[in-house]
């Protein structure tokens, strides 16, 4: 299936979706201690790897963390070359003092806000879609 690309028919179909769960941003320098199936990401960087784990995990395994967050799913099918999506939730966020971090997957953008701005994210999201 191809992403859609028209960020006017991005925004009218973004339909966010909060998934269950408290998520948590680790840092390790070996994945080998980690069941990699557990995480929702992991992205190597030149000075170990940052995963993306369900909080009860990080604190099973005494992994440090310092930012706790909801994991909201835009599930609109975008295109990795579509152009402005991030900037327009981004920005909508932003203005009402909420935090992001954005993970562009191949069918959806998956957003980490904190989990204490969950509800009033999720509204701003629904509404970028009226």
């Amino acid at each position: 299936m191809n992403g859609e690309k028209k960020l006017s028919t991005l925004l009218k179909t973004l339909k966010p979706k909060h998934n269950a769960g408290d998520y948590v941003f680790c840092f390790v320098h070996d994945l080998t201690t980690i069941n990699i199936d557990a995480a929702v990401l992991i992205f190597k960087e030149q000075e170990g790897s940052t995963i993306i784990i369900k909080k009860e995990l990080a604190d099973s395994l005494k992994l440090g963390y310092s930012f706790v967050s909801a994991w909201i799913t835009l599930t609109v099918y975008s295109s990795l070359e579509a152009v402005g999506l991030t900037a327009a939730f981004s920005t909508a966020l932003a203005n009402a003092g909420i935090s992001c971090n954005v993970v562009a997957a191949f069918h959806h953008d998956h957003i980490f806000v904190d989990r204490k701005d969950i509800e009033k994210a999720m509204k701003i999201l629904e509404s970028l879609s009226e």
